[in-house]
């Protein structure tokens, strides 16, 4: 019978992990960047925040080229601003490889 507050579920801020490889990683600095979000948002506006993180680095022109995976759904072919990303999901940007 305490004076707990109740709890706000829409106040909650939750996540939404971009994991980076290869020459995204090298550009990063990281392979992994965690971003708090409110609600859903679109990969557009994602990558936005993400350069936000690391400013001065080429990561945008990495990005540009990158094949784009959200929770392993392949998104590259559609536009970043109608592709919808939700808190909880994982967005993986892959630089295109060489070799053969």
């Amino acid at each position: 019978m305490g004076d707990t507050p109740p709890e706000s579920p829409r106040s909650e801020t939750q996540v939404i992990e971009a994991r980076y490889w290869a020459s995204a990683k090298q550009a990063a600095g990281t392979d992994a960047d965690r971003v708090e979000v409110e609600g859903p948002v679109t990969l557009s506006d994602l990558q936005q925040r993400l350069l936000g993180l690391h400013p001065g680095a080429r990561l945008g022109d990495v990005l540009a080229v990158c094949s784009v995976l959200v929770d392993e759904r392949p998104v590259s072919s559609e536009d970043p601003g109608e592709v919808v990303v939700s808190p909880g999901s994982v967005v993986q940007f892959l630089p295109p490889f060489a070799g053969g």
